[in-house]
């Protein structure tokens, strides 16, 4: 398996944890009262619009050559990482 292949599956990984922490997050603000149901749907609905943007860099990784997805690397960490604060963010204040 080459760095590529690995790295993809460590990022698709990851991205699967995420939609379920929101599957999970969503099912919490369901039981919530109305006013926290809205505010919560705020948070669902950034971490969803994240969770997107970290999937179309996943895709560009893919869609790179094998020389040229190290360039994109960097990017893509930075978003994974914005996303990762932000879900740690947005799950304390659903406890």
């Amino acid at each position: 398996m080459s760095n590529k292949d690995a790295y993809v599956k460590k990022l698709e990984a990851q991205l699967d944890e995420w939609n379920a922490e929101i599957d999970l997050l969503k099912a919490k603000a369901d039981k919530a009262s109305a006013d926290a149901q809205i505010e919560y749907a705020k948070e669902i609905d950034e971490l969803r619009s994240m969770r997107d943007a970290a999937s179309s860099k996943l895709s560009e990784i893919k869609n790179a050559a094998d020389d040229a997805w190290e360039d994109l690397k960097e990017g893509t960490e930075s978003a994974w990482n914005s996303l990762s604060q932000a879900f740690k963010s947005a799950t304390s204040k659903f406890k």
